[in-house]
């Protein structure tokens, strides 16, 4: 790699003009686009939640729809995210070449990469104040505190549009990213504490899931959705911070590469 190509991101305001065009595409069909995120997580909410929580006692100090509300919040940002950067960013990067159009006007691919990635976040956001939403009508967010977890959501989408976006750059295909989502994005799902305690993993697996983004994710909503203050936020926000700051400088070096041969 040369000099150009490892160098630190150079932003502009022109990013925003990204994320707008992107949001006036996707304003044609907010509404079946919501719907299709938002139906999944709530099958596991409602589902789950009801279901499986009739039969088991109190989680944590709260009733398991509860607990697995707060998960669902997180694990519907971090799937939002992940979707709309990696199958919609390279359409508009590869299939469609609309992120060459877009460099044809005074607009680098650093504003563009930036575009993206804020845009992904942002579309995440919605699902994941919407499955909060729901929560709230279902009477199970009992605190004012619960609007904290308004800017861990946006933090979790950033982190996970950032992390999402290194396997676009990457992707020769739309067939690759099912490896990502397999590999990395369910199991991360099912180990950090999304659907039940950290605490009931093997000693060993604790210990790697304390590196998830997704855990520290939870970690933070999930007391802040009962009212409680979440132990450690300087940490968690530094980790979910620090994934979205290497993964997106990451993503921008190779998708420099991909690009600007």
């Amino acid at each position: 790699m040369n000099t150009k190509t490892l160098a630190f991101p150079a932003f502009s305001t022109r990013h925003l003009h990204v994320w707008r065009r992107n949001s006036l595409v996707w304003r044609k069909l907010a509404v079946p686009s919501m719907l299709g995120n938002l139906a999944d997580p709530l099958i596991y909410m409602l589902g789950l939640g009801y279901g499986l929580g009739a039969m088991l006692s109190d989680v944590g100090g709260m009733s398991y729809i509860a607990f697995l509300a707060t998960g669902i919040v997180c694990s519907s940002t971090m799937m939002s995210a992940s979707f709309e950067v990696m199958y919609s960013g390279f359409s508009r990067m590869h299939v469609q070449k609309t992120w060459d159009a877009i460099m044809n006007a005074p607009v680098t691919l650093d504003d563009v990469v930036l575009g993206e990635v804020v845009w992904a976040a942002s579309k995440s956001f919605l699902s994941g104040m919407a499955v909060l939403l729901v929560a709230w009508v279902l009477g199970l967010v009992h605190s004012p505190a619960a609007l904290w977890v308004i800017p861990v959501v946006f933090l979790t989408g950033l982190t996970f549009a950032s992390l999402g976006l290194v396997m676009t750059a990457l992707s020769p295909s739309y067939d690759f990213f099912m490896y990502y989502f397999t590999l990395v994005i369910t199991p991360m799902m099912l180990v950090s504490g999304v659907f039940f305690p950290v605490s009931q993993l093997p000693a060993p697996l604790q210990v790697v899931t304390a590196f998830l983004p997704l855990t520290h994710a939870v970690e933070l909503a999930r007391p802040l959705m009962s009212g409680a203050v979440p132990s450690g936020i300087a940490l968690h926000v530094c980790v979910l911070a620090a994934y979205a700051v290497a993964g997106f400088y990451l993503a921008l070096v190779l998708t420099r590469r991909r690009l600007l041969k």
